[in-house]
């Protein structure tokens, strides 16, 4: 399992005022819209209006929102060579692939709820966080100092030459060898990388180094980031890249280290700044709860209007104006939804109308259990009770992905399987 920051048990200690660092807060230029596959979802404006209050980001807490079970929820387990980390989906088609230790899984779906296992490439490394590239054609899985790239249709296939090459930055320590999660621009043409112990995002020429066949160094620099940089999200317009840090101050950066329970913080990246100058792209940064480790966006068609992130130390998942992040960032924060232990993957189901969050409890607290909770987004941004309930899953659920023909497939990353979960089964959208 990776090393990580220990779950903070004060819920005094962390500072309720959102602290704004902004470089340049004006819109980019307009980038290429992202194509079908994006990990979005698109939603109504009017089904949803985003609140006009503005909230302080939430403090460390350890008081967990009791759910009741959902026992209608059609659910199957599938296990696993080891523990799985990332998981992604086919843009089109019923294809899944689970990153396992010392490679990917490659599932096919079929006509019963679980996929099923079909053959695992290996890879150099332990594979981490998974994306597709919005074309469907590339797998790339974060390890190393960067990326693994693998060809999709090879995989699927099971055919040679499925592992095409690896992208990984210069070394400067052990720090960097700490990949965690991957996006891809909407053109195809960039890769972006956390490592979550260097405190920074770091960029790759994708199309450059398929062209040549990984013969050469592609990259292209780095985005600074705070302390334990893991989460990673592209807007749906593809002017946005959305990245979580655990903590705001990066640890080397400093000769006396942070406290664990200081407030962590959202990033947001100006994409197309980011692919020729990743150093000067940052546009805004605000706190976003204690420990924040995965970000989402959802959209009003094309532009982007929410995005969700979890903040696995206040017990919360926490709804920003992706409008107000750029315009107006220190009252971006818009709503938070109290939900289960240690919160960390996330997904939104059902046209956007349901948030599944995975209530990890990879810490052990006492009298907490892993679970999936759900949450409906209306209630969420009216403030109303939101938790609709929970379903049952295996220990520390971790990532997710939606498999096409609506089957929400969720690590359990300790209980060694795959979770499939029959979307139209849950309640509440």
């Amino acid at each position: 399992m990776r090393p990580t920051l220990t779950k903070v048990r004060t819920s005094a200690a962390c500072t309720t005022a959102v602290a704004i660092i902004c470089t340049g807060c004006t819109p980019a230029l307009p980038h290429p819209s992202a194509p079908a596959g994006a990990s979005t979802v698109s939603v109504s404006p009017t089904e949803y209006p985003l609140p006009a209050r503005s909230l302080p980001s939430p403090a460390c807490a350890t008081a967990r929102a009791p759910s009741a079970a959902l026992t209608g929820v059609r659910t199957a387990m599938v296990p696993m060579q080891g523990s799985p980390f990332g998981v992604a989906a086919t843009p089109d088609g019923p294809w899944a692939f689970v990153a396992v230790p010392d490679g990917v899984a490659v599932l096919r779906g079929s006509g019963s709820l679980a996929p099923a296992v079909v053959r695992t490439i290996q890879v150099a490394g332990q594979p981490a966080g998974l994306t597709i590239t919005p074309d469907g054609r590339y797998l790339l899985a974060a390890a190393g100092s960067g990326a693994v790239a693998i060809s999709v249709a090879r995989a699927e296939r099971g055919t040679a030459g499925a592992v095409l090459g690896t992208l990984s930055a210069p070394g400067r320590g052990a720090l960097d060898d700490s990949a965690i999660e991957v996006a891809v621009s909407p053109d195809g043409r960039f890769a972006f990388v956390t490592l979550e112990y260097a405190d920074r995002a770091v960029v790759f020429n994708f199309g450059e180094a398929l062209g040549t066949g990984f013969s050469g160094s592609y990259y292209v620099g780095s985005v600074p980031l705070g302390q334990a940089a893991v989460g990673m999200a592209i807007s749906p317009d593809g002017r946005w890249l959305y990245a979580t840090s655990e903590v705001r101050q990066p640890q080397r950066r400093s000769a006396v280290p942070p406290a664990a329970d200081q407030p962590g913080t959202l990033t947001v990246i100006d994409l197309r700044r980011a692919e020729t100058d990743p150093a000067s792209s940052v546009v805004a940064t605000v706190d976003a709860g204690c420990q924040p480790v995965r970000v989402i966006a959802s959209a009003d068609g094309s532009e982007v209007s929410e995005v969700w992130v979890t903040a696995r130390a206040s017990d919360d998942l926490l709804c920003f104006s992706a409008a107000r992040l750029v315009s107006d960032p220190a009252r971006a924060l818009v709503a938070i939804t109290r939900v289960g232990e240690a919160p960390v993957g996330l997904g939104a189901v059902r046209g956007g109308s349901l948030i599944v969050v995975a209530d990890s409890n990879r810490f052990g607290a006492n009298g907490a259990m892993p679970d999936l909770d759900v949450v409906n987004v209306a209630a969420a941004l009216s403030g109303g009770r939101a938790v609709i309930g929970h379903i049952l899953s295996g220990s520390f659920p971790r990532e997710m992905a939606l498999l096409q023909g609506g089957t929400l497939l969720v690590s359990d990353y300790t209980s060694d399987q795959l979770e499939a979960i029959d979307v139209a089964t849950i309640p509440g959208g």
